[in-house]
């Protein structure tokens, strides 16, 4: 992906996390979000938004966060941008975890999944609270929370692997999984060299 900007993102790749958002967003108000587990209401667009940076980089998934915030915003008939700049900032992260350490440990999608979606919850009810909407702060906020992250937790690796399944298809070629995929495989490695 380059140096993350999006001058050399394919088109395939952009209409697939188009596609895959707006389907996301429909599904989830319309479908999803009327099944509560375990009394709270599962909530799977941080985690696509952070496994779009996660596989994309940090600026598809800035501009990915931005938009999936902005329609979830406009359907729910809520304040503009709160959403928006939540899932920015989760899009953003997710995609510099993966530009700095490119992680591969098989964990990777549970914890950025439930990071993603604590960040949503706290992020989205501080910001708020900020702007003064009358809501309660109680225990029943924090079990919400914890619950909700818990839940989307659980949620993640299934999410993540229909994520992938996605978009990998369309995603550019990376030299450094190519390199480190040859390692594995028993190609030479710059110690055999020697």
């Amino acid at each position: 992906m380059g140096d993350g900007g999006l001058g050399e993102v394919p088109i395939s790749l952009i209409l697939r996390i188009a596609a895959l958002s707006v389907a996301l967003v429909f599904v989830q108000i319309g479908v999803i979000s009327e099944v509560p587990v375990f009394g709270v209401t599962v909530d799977l667009s941080p985690l696509l938004v952070a496994f779009v940076g996660l596989m994309c980089g940090s600026t598809l998934g800035a501009v990915t966060g931005f938009a999936v915030g902005l329609l979830v915003d406009l359907m729910l008939v809520q304040t503009l941008g709160v959403t928006s700049l939540v899932f920015t900032v989760i899009g953003y992260w997710a995609g510099r975890l993966r530009e700095l350490r490119d992680p591969q440990a098989a964990l990777t999608p549970l914890l950025v999944g439930g990071a993603a979606a604590a960040t949503a919850l706290v992020g989205y009810s501080v910001i708020e609270f900020l702007l003064g909407v009358d809501a309660p702060v109680s225990f029943e906020l924090l079990r919400q929370i914890v619950l909700g992250v818990a839940v989307d937790t659980l949620l993640a690796l299934p999410f993540w692997l229909l994520v992938r399944r996605v978009l990998d298809p369309a995603l550019p070629d990376d030299p450094r999984r190519r390199r480190r995929r040859a390692y594995t495989t028993g190609g030479l490695s710059p110690l055999s060299r020697a």
